[in-house]
């Protein structure tokens, strides 16, 4: 489980994130949608300990990140919208490392390599230096490493940026295979067809507010209403009274 209390973050005088509440259990898959600059990028990196808050509390299974960051970060896996891959190791060589520091045990990194690498279909370029990959290819091989342990928590911004339509198809089946699995999920994106796809609930946050959560259904004015239309109507309403 997730759970994000009254979490706030300012980078000088602009306010990014503002006291937001939130709870995703196990076994959920958690959607954070919002315009460029709502504050998405910011919580995601808050709740993977990437960034402090100024205010608030990130709790992982219980674990407050704050007070013993190590033992909450090895339950998570985080994707960024940017895959970052050392350019002199070869994709093989890179999950090998990653693997490692989450104390895998060879013969299962190479079993459960060999599975992820055939789903992704990266062939060959395993082989191959990073600095040779396209940006799908490395986010191919990054959602490998983040997967490859098993993580009780993924967190994931804009999972399908750069991934080719049989690479995304294999993204969503993959991640809604591991949340009935128990995994929790919490990603954001800009495709709200995405999120109208796989999520179990939705949350909106602009201008830092996080300002409705819930199920898709749940949020319709009407029954023919689809998730753009929610969307536009929340973030619009928040413009207006700014």
């Amino acid at each position: 489980m997730i759970e994000l209390r009254n979490l706030s973050k300012k980078f000088g005088d602009l306010q990014a994130v503002r006291n937001i509440n939130l709870k995703i259990p196990d076994g959920e898959l958690f959607t954070l949608l919002g315009p460029n600059g709502a504050g998405k990028t910011t919580t995601l990196k808050m709740t993977t300990g990437l960034i402090a808050p100024t205010e608030g509390k990130i709790i992982i299974n219980g674990v407050e990140l704050n007070r013993e960051p190590e033992k909450a970060k090895r339950m998570i896996s985080y994707i960024p919208d940017e895959p970052f891959l050392y350019p002199e190791l070869t994709g093989r060589e890179f999950i090998i490392f990653v693997s490692r520091l989450y104390e895998l045990e060879k013969e299962t990194i190479m079993e459960r390599m060999e599975e992820l690498s055939r789903e992704f279909r990266i062939g060959d370029w395993i082989d191959l230096p990073a600095s040779e990959y396209s940006h799908g290819m490395r986010q191919k091989v990054v959602f490998i490493q983040a997967l490859i342990h098993n993580p009780e928590i993924i967190v994931i911004d804009e999972p399908m940026v750069g991934l080719d339509p049989v690479s995304g198809r294999t993204v969503k089946r993959i991640l809604r295979e591991r949340v009935t699995d128990g995994t929790c999920v919490f990603l954001s994106t800009h495709s709200l067809s995405v999120a109208e796809e796989i999520s179990d609930r939705v949350g909106v946050i602009d201008n830092g507010r996080l300002i409705e959560v819930g199920i898709i259904e749940d949020l319709k004015d009407n029954p023919s209403s689809t998730l753009e239309d929610i969307y536009f109507a929340l973030t619009e309403e928040e413009t207006d009274v700014m």
